[in-house]
Order: structure tokens, then sequence, then C-alpha cells
């Protein structure tokens, strides 16, 4: 087994010890039988490798936003489209919160930090634009689960350091505000 094999099979072991909560499973199970992909991402993720409760979940997915509305239609208490134009829809089930966002791919036009929306056509477009390597993990729920890092946010939060998938350059260009965020985060 090659260094890349071992590191990506213990990368897959972690996701079992992962708790994911029942709402996800249940919400994996809709996308994949609508024939989309569903990924558990970002804080979420983060949260769940520190142990830490998870109440809110952040999903992306490669279903476009009125996709997304039709899986959730008969299965969420309530829905919300507030950030449609960003390709997220908000749900609620049982008391849990969700956010589902289609792949993004966005641009910045280096005036503001409101992003030009594209819909990506990967989970590696959509990891990319986050703001830091600790928010840039996934774990795929309509396959096999797999955990998806591909800026070494696991090892980034094991050290406790603050990186971004792109550049420092180019990622706090983009959004400023994301400065404030590292100084939180620290």
């Amino acid at each position: 087994m090659s260094p890349t094999d071992l590191l990506r099979a213990q990368h897959n072991a972690l996701v079992d010890l992962v708790p994911i909560p029942p709402v996800a499973d249940e919400l994996a199970e809709r996308f994949a039988a609508a024939g989309h992909r569903l990924y558990l991402v970002g804080g979420s993720v983060r949260d769940a490798l520190l142990g830490r409760g998870v109440n809110d979940l952040d999903f992306t997915t490669d279903a476009h936003p009125q996709d997304v509305l039709a899986v959730l239609a008969g299965w969420a208490d309530a829905v919300w489209d507030t950030g449609i134009a960003f390709g997220t829809v908000g749900a609620r089930r049982r008391g849990t919160t969700v956010e589902i966002t289609t792949f993004r791919a966005d641009s910045y036009d280096g005036v503001t930090r409101n992003p030009v929306v594209a819909f990506g056509e990967s989970i590696d477009d959509d990891l990319v634009r986050r703001d830091f390597s600790v928010n840039a993990m996934a774990v795929e729920l309509t396959g096999p689960r797999t955990f998806v890092d591909p800026h070494s946010g696991l090892a980034a939060l094991h050290a406790g350091t603050l990186d971004t998938p792109a550049t420092p350059e180019e990622s706090f260009s983009d959004d400023p505000l994301r400065m404030l965020r590292a100084a939180r985060f620290v």
C-alpha cells in the first residue's frame, strides 16, 4: 500500500468515528434517491472532529437550488430560500437546522466582498473557495462514507494552525472579513 493509499484509508477510517446525526443520514438517502450527491461540509465537519455538538448542519451538493427544494418537499418541517440567489436553501427537521448549498466556484470583483456566484462542478471546486482549510473538509454521505480533505484541514486542525485553501493573498483580498474570522478562531 502506498503512503497516499494508507493516508486515504486512515482518513476514511476516521469517518467511522465522526458522529453523523440521523437527520443527515435521512437527507442523504433522499438526495441519493434523486440522483444527487450530498456532503456534510465546513464547520459541521470541523466541530464533529473536535467532539463538539453539531446542531446546525451545513451541506453541499451537486443539486441546483430548485432540485434541493424538491428533495426537501415533504421531509422538512420548514424551508426557507433567503439565500437561494447564492445557491443556499435552509430547512429544519425535528429541531435541527440544515443549510444546503449547491457546489460553488465563486469569483470576486476585487471591489466588494460579495461574490459573483457560479455553481461549481465538483466538491473540490467548492472546498477551495472556503475561508480556512479547517473548514474545507467534507464527508460524502450519499455513497460509501468518504472523508474529503484536499487542503490538509485535518492536519491543520491537529496542529492548531489556521491557513487558507487558496493563497492567503487571494483568500483575504476576496473577502477581507476573513481576517476577522481568523482572529475569532484564534
